[in-house]
C-alpha cells in the first residue's frame, strides 16, 4: 500500500455533488484517511469559466500508478467529464495525482508529483489541510512551504460544505 494524494475539483453542474460522487468513487480505490476543507476558487488559465470547488483527499492505495490514474480517468467519465481537446476548460469533475508516496513517476500522460502544483493556489491551499509538511520528492520542500511561495494568486476562499 501506498499513500497517495488526490486534488479533485469541479465547476460544471451541481459541484457538490460532482465531489461527492468522486469521493464515493474513490473509496472504492483507496482508503479515505485525509479530506480537506472545500474551498472555490477562480478559474486558472482559461479564465471565462465559472469558479471551481476543490478538496484534496489522501490515502493508502494498493494500485500503482498507471492504474490508479486509468480509474481516476474512468470516474471522471462516469461522474460527467466529457473529454476535450480544451485544456484547462470547464469540467464536471477533475481528479489529479499530486503525489504518490514519495515516488517519481514520469510515464507517457503521467507525472508524479504533479508538475503544475507549484503554480497552483486551487491545489496547495487543500493539500496544506491534509499534508501540510508533506515534502516534495524532487524540489525539497514542504506544501506549505510552496504554498507560501505563491504571489499574486486569487485566494481561494473556504466555503461550509459538508461533502
Amino acid at each position: 500500500m501506498t499513500i497517495a494524494y488526490i486534488g479533485i475539483g469541479s465547476n460544471v453542474g451541481d459541484r457538490v455533488e460532482n465531489l461527492r460522487q468522486a469521493l464515493e468513487s474513490l473509496e472504492g480505490v483507496m482508503s479515505l484517511e485525509r479530506l480537506s476543507a472545500t474551498y472555490e476558487t477562480a478559474p486558472k488559465y482559461v479564465l471565462d469559466q465559472p469558479p471551481f470547488l476543490n478538496i484534496a483527499v489522501g490515502g493508502d492505495t494498493p494500485l500503482e500508478p498507471l492504474l490508479l490514474l486509468e480509474q481516476l480517468k474512468k470516474f471522471e467519465i462516469d461522474i460527467g467529464r466529457v473529454p476535450t481537446e480544451e485544456r484547462y476548460g470547464p469540467r464536471a469533475i477533475d481528479l489529479d495525482i499530486l503525489f504518490y508516496g514519495g515516488d517519481v513517476v514520469s510515464e507517457p500522460g503521467l507525472s508524479i508529483p504533479h508538475p503544475l502544483m507549484v503554480e497552483r493556489e486551487f491545489v496547495l491551499r487543500p493539500l496544506a489541510d491534509i499534508a501540510p509538511n508533506f515534502q516534495h520528492p524532487v524540489l525539497g520542500r514542504s506544501v506549505v512551504e510552496m504554498l507560501s511561495l505563491l504571489e499574486g494568486e486569487p485566494e481561494a476562499q473556504m466555503v461550509s460544505i459538508d461533502v
